[in-house]
């Protein structure tokens, strides 16, 4: 028998600015994302969400596609400009209707919505005023949330406030990879802590208005083990866990920076400057579930690679994130470790209690095969296979997790790699109008929801 109870969620997860396209359409202000990718040499060949997969026009047509699976939820984002075009003041009606009426057919279709506040796309008018280095943000973050709660609060019972601070602040003001393109730590931290105001902002106005429901954050799920048992890559892991994990994870669960760390940047840098009020802020504010997105984990050195890896490196003469000679890698070099995903999560109930989870986005990126007109994904079905295991254990072990959104209902842009990475149940063929086509995991999927896990 599987240990998944009767409420758990079978879902799937998008964001807007990765699959909706309709960039400038029906009042929709840009957002840093429009702006960003038009730049030239920021993306993959140049590509951008203009049109993403046109989900934005195509919508009761994906939703068919999700009620067909059997999805019984749905991660999505709204876009914050779709909605205030200057991130504040006059609302846009239009992308107010677009998101209720896909509440609408979500609900029509038996499919329970979790919204996702922030997936990335800043009003581009926001930025110009400081983006979240200015506190105004966060305040205008609130007016945002106290819209959407107003409008879609009574349909809607999930929330989650903003997804994967570590790498929108990280890329945007540490690596300087994504908007707005600044290489400062002490700027990071500043913005960082400006994003954990506006999640306690709109937790008080979320409770304020006594929506009937549970809001939420989603963090990067990424666990560390040292390379070897050196005290000095044990050490160094046990760092990559405070400045990756717990700095990410304390404010909006134990309603408090880590201590040792905040004293360190504080005189290091200044920063994070506190307002008055602040610290009763987060400490009264609290989420009522976590959301963890777990891909991987990373190995740490307190040694610089020979050679550099692909994706993060770690913290420069802090720690260094190195490749397993162990383990298995997808060929954008993420490791496939489905223990990891266990282990993180009993991680979690270790340091934070009792505190309800879902599993808010998990998946393999690769480029899928399609044989005889079938796109054979295989890995995918395997990769998702094993992580379900791993789930599966954490639950026997007591967590209390509640739902599981794979990454991702639909092939969809990725930030900065264009198109040639696939994530999704449903192929999307870019030579062929965006025609949609279910993959082999959709019916793999669709038989999992259908024997509520126990086939797999």
């Amino acid at each position: 028998m599987s240990a998944f109870p009767q409420h758990f969620l079978w879902g799937a997860a998008t964001a807007a600015y990765q699959v909706e396209g309709a960039y400038n359409e029906d009042g929709k202000g840009p957002s840093i994302w429009d702006v960003f990718s038009h730049q030239p040499g920021t993306t993959y060949q140049g590509t951008n969400g203009d049109i993403a997969v046109d989900h934005y026009h195509r919508v009761k047509e994906d939703v068919k596609l999700m009620a067909e699976m059997g999805l019984q939820s749905y991660r999505f984002s709204i876009s914050w400009p779709r909605l205030l075009p200057e991130g504040r003041g006059t609302i846009n009606e239009a992308g107010v209707k677009f998101y209720s009426d896909l509440i609408d057919d979500l609900l029509a279709h038996g499919i329970e919505p979790m919204i996702t506040l922030y997936h990335w796309d800043l009003p581009q008018a926001l930025q110009d005023e400081g983006g979240w280095e200015a506190r105004s943000t966060a305040e205008a973050f609130e007016e945002y949330a106290r819209l959407c709660y107003s409008r879609f609060g009574s349909r809607v019972q999930k929330w989650a406030t903003f997804n994967e601070t570590i790498v929108f602040i990280g890329h945007g003001y540490i690596t300087g990879s994504h908007p707005p393109s600044v290489r400062n730590p002490a700027r990071a931290i500043q913005a960082c802590h400006h994003v954990f105001i506006a999640h306690a902002m709109a937790v008080k106005a979320f409770c304020g208005m006594q929506i009937n429901g549970e809001i939420g954050f989603v963090n990067v799920l990424q666990p560390h083990s040292p390379l070897t048992q050196s005290a000095e890559d044990m050490a160094a892991s046990e760092l990559a866990d405070a400045i990756h994990t717990h700095w990410f994870y304390d404010p909006v669960l134990k309603g408090c920076y880590p201590a040792e760390l905040l004293a360190q940047s504080q005189a290091l840098w200044g920063v994070p400057r506190f307002a008055p009020g602040d610290d009763d802020l987060l400490r009264n504010n609290r989420c009522d579930f976590i959301g963890l997105n777990y891909y991987r984990r990373e190995t740490v050195s307190s040694q610089p690679p020979a050679e550099k890896v692909s994706g993060e490196q770690g913290v420069e003469g802090l720690f260094y994130f190195v490749r397993n000679p162990q383990s298995v890698y997808t060929e954008w070099g993420w490791e496939i470790w489905p223990q990891g995903l266990t282990d993180g999560i009993m991680m979690i109930k270790a340091r934070y209690g009792d505190i309800p989870m879902y599993i808010t986005e998990n998946g393999l990126g690769a480029v899928d095969p399609i044989i005889d007109g079938e796109v054979v994904d295989d890995p995918r079905i395997d990769f998702l296979r094993v992580h379900i295991d791993a789930l599966e254990t954490a639950i026997e072990q007591g967590a209390d997790v509640r739902g599981y959104y794979p990454w991702s209902f639909i092939d969809l842009l990725s930030w900065l790699n264009g198109y040639k990475k696939q994530y999704g149940f449903v192929y999307v063929d870019h030579q062929q109008n965006l025609a949609r086509k279910r993959k082999k995991s959709f019916f793999w999927y669709k038989d999992v929801i259908a024997s509520r896990g126990e086939q797999r």
